[in-house]
């Protein structure tokens, strides 16, 4: 622990090649977690119909071992090893050469830059392990949004109490400050939702960014809010008009809002209180 406390660099690096395993376990999160909850939809009606669950084979964040989804090759430790293994197949599956998306290694490289970031900023501490818990939950969400436009309870809900348990010692902000940004973090988008709903009919967003918004309140505080939400806000709104003026997505096809909460919640957390004290300066 002294080294790591004199050696940074090295506790950096170390964060940065941990983090690697943990973004290719993310990757595992994402395209699972999805599937699981659908499988326990699909029982519980059954069980409402009161019919028997259809037997299925285990299918968990453990079992099966990953698998070309292609020819069925199941996937070697040599051919899962974040980021290089990629790199050496060429992105192509070893048995039959079909492509493998290039975000696999993109999540992985995603997960460690901002965790070694993280690591370099605050050191060896407790605001280190919060900040990648954090990160690393964050990442999994906005691409499970970004996927499916879902954002799971079971991991918001975890999430948020854990912001708050760290924030019981005043990790990244005080806990007044992390109750009130929980509560106004979701009553905001609450509002909005029924604002928009009652003005068109229509629903603007999902309950899950309202926990979302909720989770990044009980880390950071309240003050770290109207950061998020301008920073989330102005992204998603260039982004969204690019893509149905460019790239002609269809109007009626809802864009997942988790990704720019879960951006802006990053970008809250490293230069947050810099961004509020020099807007207020201006002001």
């Amino acid at each position: 622990m002294e080294l790591l406390y004199a050696q940074p660099a090295l506790f950096t690096g170390l964060v940065f090649l941990f983090s690697l395993l943990v973004g290719s376990f993310l990757n595992v999160v994402i395209h699972r977690l999805p599937k699981m909850m659908e499988a326990e939809w699909h029982a519980q009606c059954a069980e409402l119909r009161g019919e028997a669950p259809a037997a299925t084979a285990p299918f968990n964040l453990a079992v099966p071992r990953s698998a070309c989804p292609q020819c069925g090759h199941q996937i070697t430790a040599l051919e899962n090893i974040p980021l290089l293994s990629w790199l050496w197949l060429r992105g192509r599956c070893s048995s039959c050469r079909t492509s493998i998306s290039a975000r696999y290694p993109l999540v992985e490289l995603l997960t460690a830059l901002v965790s070694a970031a993280a690591a370099w900023k605050w050191g060896v501490s407790v605001q280190t392990v919060g900040a990648l818990l954090l990160i690393w939950t964050l990442v999994a969400l906005a691409f499970i949004d970004l996927d499916t436009t879902l954002l799971p309870d079971s991991l918001t809900l975890p999430l948020l109490w854990l912001g708050l348990l760290f924030n019981l010692g005043g990790v990244f902000a005080s806990l007044p400050e992390a109750v009130i940004g929980a509560m106004a973090g979701y009553l905001v988008l609450w509002s909005v939702y029924w604002l928009f709903k009652l003005a068109t009919g229509k629903e603007g967003m999902g309950y899950g960014d309202f926990k979302l918004l909720a989770v990044i309140g009980a880390w950071l505080g309240w003050q770290m809010l109207p950061v998020t939400l301008l920073l989330s806000s102005v992204v998603g709104a260039v982004i969204g008009i690019a893509m149905i003026v460019l790239v002609k997505h269809d109007r009626r096809v809802p864009i997942p809002f988790g990704p720019y909460l879960a951006g802006g919640g990053l970008v809250a957390l490293f230069f947050g209180a810099d961004l509020t004290q020099a807007y207020l300066g201006q002001l």
